[in-house]
Formats: C-alpha cells, structure tokens, sequence
C-alpha cells in the first residue's frame, strides 16, 4: 500500500432497529443496537422535508458533522461514526444514546439537584465557546440529563463555527421559545453573549416552576440582562465566577436537624441485618402517606412497634430488634417536619437515610448451590 492509497473497508456493519425517536425538518432519528456489543445508539438521518432544497443544506448537515467531531466533553453527546452518500445528498450521523429526561422535566423531579445541573450545562457550554461554536437552539428538550445526573447538550443542527466576518447577519433564524428576546436581535447580532442570555432565561424559566435553594441567583440576574453591554461577556466568566463562588446554603436550621437525628437514630436502631436486595423507599409521598396511617392507628400509644416503621421504609426483606420500639412524640415531629419540606428537601432527607441504611450489616437467602462460580 503506497500513501495516498484509498482504503476500502469491506466489511458492512449491521445494527439492529430498536424504535423510532423523532421527526424533524431536516430529518429523522432512529435507536438502533449494535448486537455485537449489546450497545445502543442514536441514528440521525439527514431526509429534509418536501420543498426543502435538498442538496443546498446537505452542506449543513456535513458542517454538523465536522462540528461534533471537535467536540469531546463530558456534558456534551458524543459522535461515534458518520455515514456521508453526497451522489445522493444524504448521510447518517451515530451518535451516543442518552437514557434520561429533558433539563426541566429531571429538576421538577430532582430540585436538589440545581445547582449541580446549573454548573454542568454552563461548563458545556463554555468548552463550545473554546472551540468557537454556537449551539443556537438553546432549550429544554436540547439540554438532556442523563440518568448518572450528567448534563449531555444535543442536537447542533443548527449550529456553526464562529465566522465573525460573514456568520454574525445570518444568525438571527433562531426560533426562540422562551418569549422575551434580547436587544441582539435589534442589532442583527447572535453570539456567545446572546446565548448567555437564553442558558440565564431557561434556567430562570425552570426555577419558577420548582421549590429549590440556588446559590448563583445574582450570576443569573447577570446573564440575563436585555441589554448586552450590561450582561457577562463570556460563559469563561461565569465558570471562572462560579468557581470562585464559596457562598453555602445551609438548608436545614438547628430544630430541623434534631428532629432529624431523633428520628434517624432511632430508625438505625430497629434493623439488625438486611438482605442484600433491600432498598430504602425513595417516595415521599408515599411515606407521608403511610406515616399518616400508621400515626391515626398508634396516636394513643406512647410507643410504637420499630417494625411498623421500617416496614414503611424499607423495601425487602431485613432482621429487626423485637423490643426497640419509637416514642411516639420522635415520629410525630418527624411526620410534621417531612411533609412540610420542598420536594428538594425530602430527596435530601431521604437520601441521608438511605446512607445510614447502607451501613447496616447485608446478609444473602441464596443457598451454596445458587451462588455463581
């Protein structure tokens, strides 16, 4: 083989058509499966719709290409391979498949979350800004999390590379969703600080819609100014404020904390071993619900049965203690606390005991003839 030489490879790779996942103008996205390695994938397959100039955007579905190539960052999906047909003005791009739920679906569920998600998608875009690309379709179902609580942006089907000298007039396309608009518009200008505003008017537009603790309120009033000379230059400013951001939130008060810890030791005390299988119940609702009951069953009672609560808690089986029972007062002020905390407090709440019931000693039902090797 001499250089220059055209390499042919000859094997075909097959994938496995596992559903369809959207339709858009410019075309259509499949999952497919490499049976191989039992891996997933997303197929994006350029297909305008009619009356779409076919071969005139088919160097924007190329350009696409070339920019996701550049890209290799954690909050930020990955390109695995492309397939280009220019004779017939189509291709595919396979790409990472992200299992999880759209920015502002995840925080309605995870609130505690915020600040970490916050930090996240503005490291995403600040490594764009290194690069000099602009993402220019800045909203929700482009913002996904995925489900190890990373941020993972998507879809840069309408993004470019930075071209000052010729890209700026044409960038004003943008269908912007969230209502108020920035006075770049006026100035037929969209840039870094333009895409500023809209990460500060999601962000905004989500915290409206949750009861949450955000520690950079006054970065996001920043982001978030109409006027341009007013707002943060670069997204390099905000990961470097952020980073110099040691303002802590101190969630719970003294009172809280002890109502906490009463209730948490004495659960501790109730479980001697757990099976291996045995998991904390994560449902808020539904352990307010249960407490509620049990609490109208028990509220002449000056003690309760440890096993009434941890049934409560605790999904699987688990030894207990017979005779460590609970005051009754300890799960009352613990009912009356938990159900009066935001979504984001009761996560935090109940991710606390699951740590303490990770701790308790595991034991396994399999029999000898049932372990593996």
């Amino acid at each position: 083989m001499k250089e220059q030489d055209t390499i042919e490879f000859i094997r075909k790779k097959d994938f496995k058509f596992i559903k369809k996942l959207g339709n858009g103008a410019f075309g259509e996205t499949i999952l497919i499966q490499d049976e191989y390695i039992n891996y997933d994938f997303v197929c994006k397959k350029y297909k305008p719709l009619k009356g779409i100039p076919k071969e005139e955007y088919f160097k924007n579905f190329i350009n696409e290409i070339k920019l996701m190539h550049l890209l290799h960052h954690n909050n930020i999906v990955r390109v695995f391979n492309y397939y280009l047909y220019p004779e017939y003005s189509t291709g595919y791009i396979v790409m990472e498949h992200i299992e999880g739920k759209e920015i502002d679906k995840y925080l309605e569920e995870y609130p505690e979350n915020l600040n970490s998600i916050f930090e996240q998608t503005i490291s995403g875009f600040a490594y764009l800004e290194e690069n000099n690309i602009l993402h220019r379709d800045i909203r929700p179902s482009n913002i996904m999390i995925d489900i190890n609580n990373n941020v993972k942006i998507i879809d840069f089907g309408f993004g470019k590379q930075l071209n000052f000298s010729e890209d700026n007039q044409k960038s004003i396309s943008l269908n912007w969703w969230g209502g108020e608009i920035p006075n770049d518009f006026k100035k037929n200008r969209y840039d870094f600080k333009t895409e500023i505003f809209f990460i500060a008017k999601l962000f905004q537009k989500i915290i409206e819609t949750i009861d949450s603790s955000f520690k950079y309120e006054s970065l996001l009033l920043n982001m978030s100014k109409i006027d341009d000379l007013e707002r943060i230059d670069s997204f390099q400013t905000v990961l470097k404020q952020i980073k110099e951001n040691t303002n802590t939130i101190d969630l719970f008060n003294y009172e809280e904390k002890n109502i906490y810890q009463n209730f948490a030791n004495s659960f501790s005390k109730i479980i001697s071993e757990k099976e291996y299988s045995a998991k904390l119940i994560m449902n808020s609702d539904v352990i307010i619900k249960n407490l509620e009951l049990l609490h109208q069953r028990t509220m002449l009672e000056d003690s309760i049965q440890g096993r009434e609560i941890s049934n409560i808690f605790v999904s699987g089986s688990y030894k207990y203690f017979r005779h460590n029972d609970i005051q009754s007062w300890i799960m009352i002020d613990f009912l009356n606390f938990f159900k009066n905390l935001s979504k984001e407090k009761q996560n935090i709440v109940l991710y606390n005991l699951e740590t303490r019931f990770d701790r308790i000693k595991s034991f396994s039902n399999l029999n000898d003839d049932e372990i593996p090797f």
